[in-house]
Formats: structure tokens, C-alpha cells, sequence
């Protein structure tokens, strides 16, 4: 993976960049040492290099379970808990099969909203399926996804059995406490634990995101390299200049300093879409406290060039881009030739189609710098388990660095309970009285 930056630094004063070198370098020591806020969640910093041959032994022997007694697994969890295993198994699958190789279990993923239809659907489309759960809460009480696996449980003993259910509901839950545990430890389904340092948008690396990985089919001791080596290449001791985590942590902090405010991060792959998905929750839910934080927007290129390409070649000039880039496709496909060229496309035959998709990405790339729109590049050589490890952590060490530049504990989401409180006052769940009746009062 390498990282350019001199399209993005070019809108910024010479040595600007350079100038964060040192709020990096205490970053990351404030990261290594445990001295910054939200230093309870540093799990995540060396869990690469934390994981062992067995434990992915262990994840594996499970996934070989669920795939040879499953034709569908539903990976039930929110936020965290889904994004990080359904960005790895999209880039990595077969855009139109579902799953690669094809005799794997289909992954579906619920849990991850209250659409009556979407359940609804799900159920009904399962009732003629063996299917398993991954039942994926820390808690066991997150409402989206508890109600999903209530649906679920009952679906799966109903139509396979108490005993046969055991076999397929794997929980990914907390060791001790909570309402997931104590029905893992109760009905004796296989469990993993979700680490007490790891917030969930860090969680990819952990059980969360490699056990669906792997009954997915894929490589999860290949991801986990690809990570371990971008742990190393991100290290503290790794001079600034030649860390990419580090420069894109300065980068977009000096960006935002300069009135940048929107980050849109770009791919020109359909199967990098839940990358976007993923990145967005973990620097929006990041760095988006006190009254700060860069606005994290994401695009699928070319498609969204003919919706929100106008606005970023011509609108306000609050916003800069990371594109990500794929150096060589998995497959080879040719424009073919026609004797008729009614479309005038013959100027392209016996061109790699992936050709054609650099230089879109080139000349987008020309356009918006020169309307005035920063770009960065970060540029993987294909999409395998390796090089998906590798952009992970690379994503997560500069979110840590650029959250401390920012200001704000990047580990933390209070934010996210205001909601919480409202829908549970407007349930009339126990214990919310007070709640609700102001809830009511405003309401009138």
C-alpha cells in the first residue's frame, strides 16, 4: 500500500505538512504509552501482532462447522459489529455471486436497522433455507440487533431444532456480562469474546469481523499478515516522512485547519463500496465530538460522477478527496471491436477495460485539482485478504493519530445515546418515566 499526498499538499503553504511532525510524533506516543483520552480502547493498536496461528485455528474450526451445516449464515449486528466483516467479504466476493468460491454459505447481514419489510422479508426468505447466526453484541440489549436475533432464534429452532440450532448460533459477545453472554452460556452456543479494549469500530481483526470472514471462505491469516505488516510500517519508530499513517493524519488535519471541512473518500471499484461504509463510521464516529471534526463523505467513481460529480467539480470549496485505488484487477476483459461503431467507441477496442478505468480516475483526478478540490491517493496493488489487512490498519492507526491532533478522545461515542434515550421514552421502557413524560410535555 503507498500513500501520495503532493496533489492535496500543493493547496497547502510549503512545509505545512511537515509542520505536524511533531504532534504526530506525540500522538503516537501518547497512543503507545496509554496517556490519551480514551486510553481504556487501545486493544486495537497491537492486536495485529497479538494474534496467534491457533487463534485463527480456532476461528477457522468454527467457520468449517457453519459451512458444512449451513446454506445461509446471517451475521446479525450494527455499526461495528457488520461493517468491518461485510466490507472485507464485498471486496473480496464475486460482484454478482454472492460469495467466492460458490460453495461457501450465502453471508446475509441483519440486525442493522427496524424495517419491518427488510425482516419480514428476511424471514420468509430463510424459512425454506438452513441458515445459522452469528449473533454479534457486546451488550445482548442493542435494539436493532437483539430484536433481529430474537426473529432469528426462534426461526432457527422452529425449523431445525433446539439441539440442531446449538450447532449453528455462534455468539460474539462480552466474556461476562450481558444479556448475549448469559444466552450463549444458557442454550451452550459456541462463543467468542469481543476484547473490552476494542470499540466496535476497531473490531474488524477481532472475532467480529474474522469469524464471518472466514465462512465467508477467505483467508483470514492473509488479512490478519497484511495488517501485521502495516502495524509495522506505521510504528512510532518509523520517521514521519516514510509513515504513511502518519502523513495522512497531518494531511487532513492541516487540510481541515486550512477550512476544508468535508472529507470524500473515493473508489473506482463497485466492490470498495462498504469500504466507504465502514470508513465512514470510524472517523465519523471518531473525530465528530465537541463541535469539531472533518465531514467523512464517500463516492463510488464513475457511477457517482453522474450524480455528485457537478458538486465536487464546481461547488463550495470546502472539501477534499482520498481516493483509493486498485493497481490490478483480478480479471482481464477487452473492449471488443465493432464494424458499425455507431457509438464511436472503436477508438478503445483491445483496451483492458481497466484501462479505460484509470484514466477516468487520471483525468477526474486533473479535473477536480484544478477546480480546486485536494486530493490524496492511497494505492493498494489488488484486492486480496493481504492488501484489504493492510488498508485497515492503515485507516485505523491514522484515525487514532488524527483524532489526538484534533483534540478529542477518538475512542469515545457519547453522541450516539441521544437517540437511544429518546426512542426508549417514546416505548415507554421501564425505568425511561422521567423521559418520556418531558418527551410528551414537547411534544403537545
Amino acid at each position: 500500500m503507498r500513500l501520495n499526498i503532493s496533489n492535496a499538499g500543493q493547496f497547502l503553504a510549503a512545509g505545512t505538512v511537515e509542520s505536524y511532525e511533531a504532534q504526530v510524533a506525540e500522538a503516537q506516543k501518547a497512543l503507545e504509552n496509554g496517556t490519551c483520552l480514551g486510553n481504556d480502547f487501545l486493544g486495537w493498536l497491537h492486536l495485529p501482532s497479538s494474534i496467534t496461528p491457533e487463534f485463527i485455528a480456532e476461528i477457522n474450526a468454527t467457520a468449517k462447522v457453519l459451512q458444512e451445516n449451513c446454506e445461509a449464515v446471517v451475521v446479525a449486528g450494527i455499526g461495528g459489529s457488520y461493517l468491518g466483516a461485510r466490507m472485507v467479504i464485498d471486496a473480496l466476493s464475486n460482484t454478482f455471486g454472492w460469495l467466492k468460491p460458490s460453495n461457501m454459505p450465502r453471508i446475509l447481514f441483519a440486525g442493522n436497522n427496524i424495517g419491518e419489510d427488510y425482516l419480514s422479508e428476511l424471514i420468509d426468505y430463510l424459512k425454506g433455507v438452513k441458515f445459522g447466526v452469528i449473533n454479534i453484541s457486546k451488550s445482548g440489549t442493542t435494539t436493532e440487533t437483539a430484536i433481529t436475533f430474537r426473529l432469528l432464534k426462534k426461526l432457527c429452532e422452529d425449523t431445525r431444532g433446539k439441539e440442531e440450532a446449538k450447532k449453528v448460533i455462534v455468539a460474539v459477545t462480552d466474556a461476562k456480562k450481558g444479556a448475549a453472554r448469559t444466552t450463549a452460556d444458557k442454550e451452550g452456543y459456541k462463543s467468542f469474546i469481543i476484547p473490552d479494549n476494542v470499540g466496535g469500530r476497531f473490531s474488524v481483526l477481532t472475532p467480529v469481523g474474522l469469524l464471518p470472514i472466514a465462512v465467508a471462505g477467505y483467508d483470514i491469516a492473509a488479512l490478519v499478515k497484511g495488517a501485521q505488516d502495516m502495524e509495522k510500517a506505521t510504528a512510532i519508530d518509523v520517521p514521519f516522512a516514510e509513515n504513511p499513517s502518519a502523513q495522512y493524519a497531518a494531511c487532513r488535519n492541516a487540510l481541515y485547519k486550512a477550512g476544508k471541512k468535508i472529507e470524500i473518500l473515493v473508489n473506482y471499484q463497485p466492490k470498495l463500496h462498504n469500504l466507504n461504509e465502514w470508513w465512514k463510521q470510524l472517523y465519523g464516529e471518531s473525530e465528530g465530538k465537541d463541535g469539531k471534526g472533518i465531514f467523512p463523505a464517500a463516492v463510488d467513481f464513475t457511477t457517482d460522477l453522474h450524480s455528485m460529480g457537478q458538486w465536487i467539480q464546481d461547488g463550495e470549496r470546502t472539501i477534499f478527496e482520498t481516493v483509493v485505488s486498485v493497481e490490478k484487477p483480478n480479471t482481464e476483459l477487452k473492449v471488443p471491436s465493432d464494424a458499425e461503431n455507431l457509438d464511436g467507441l472503436n477508438f478503445l477496442a483491445g483496451k483492458r477495460i481497466d484501462e479505460v478505468n484509470k484514466m477516468a480516475e487520471l483525468g477526474t483526478k486533473l479535473a477536480h485539482v484544478d477546480g480546486g478540490v485536494p486530493n490524496m491517493l492511497v494505492t493498494v496493488e489488488k484486492l486480496d485478504e493481504y492488501n484489504i489487512g493492510q488498508l485497515i490498519y492503515f485507516f485505523e492507526k491514522a484515525c487514532g493519530i488524527s483524532g489526538i491532533i484534533l483534540g478529542v478522545n477518538p475512542f469515545n461515542q457519547p453522541g450516539v445515546e441521544a437517540y437511544k434515550k429518546n426512542m426508549f421514552a417514546l416505548l415507554n421502557k421501564p425505568g425511561y418515566e422521567k423521559e418520556s413524560a418531558a418527551i410528551q410535555e414537547r411534544l403537545k
